[in-house]
């Protein structure tokens, strides 16, 4: 078959898999929405090993950039005005994650920024998530392990999807 029938069943056909687990065994420790940022993320990078390289440690650095803003946004005096502060706080940790690309290994911006966005949804949609006790506890209630955890699933999806696909597409003569 064609490289893109082999990739869109590939894709398909994996994507239930993770599906299963995400709803099924590995429910609450394995986020399908962060899984799949990551396995698009690795393929927007170029599908290769150094998209595998860059998606998983971009994404994780901007889970524990995001972390480590949710953090300190739990330092907010009850007396402050917590829109400002929440903007200046999430500025600056924007800004640092985007200096970080100066390092080779922290490239990829968008990867970095997805991971980040990923942990402020898991924040901010689950309750009881945003708090010192989750954001500096060792357990899967926190970010920067749960969230890596389906960052890095997610990749290897997408290492895996792609390896099947070529399995799959016939070689032309």
């Amino acid at each position: 078959m064609n490289s893109l029938t082999a990739l869109s069943l590939s894709i398909g056909v994996l994507s239930g898999v993770a599906t299963f687990l995400a709803v099924g065994p590995l429910s609450g420790v394995f986020f399908i929405w962060a899984a799949t940022i990551a396995w698009a993320a690795y393929f927007a990078l170029g599908a290769n090993e150094d998209a595998l390289k860059k998606t998983i440690a971009c994404s994780i650095f901007g889970v524990f950039m995001a972390t480590f803003t949710a953090y300190e946004l739990t330092n907010v005096p009850a007396d402050a005005y917590f829109p400002a502060w929440a903007a200046f706080t999430v500025t600056v940790s924007v800004i640092v994650t985007c200096l970080a690309a100066n390092l080779p290994c922290l490239s990829a911006i968008p990867a970095s920024v997805w991971g980040y966005s990923s942990t402020f949804a898991y924040l901010l949609q689950t309750p009881d998530k945003m708090n010192k006790d989750v954001l500096l506890g060792i357990s899967l209630d926190n970010p920067l392990i749960v969230i890596s955890i389906s960052i890095v699933v997610g990749a290897y999806f997408g290492v895996a999807s792609g390896k099947l696909a070529a399995k799959w597409t016939t070689k032309a003569e």
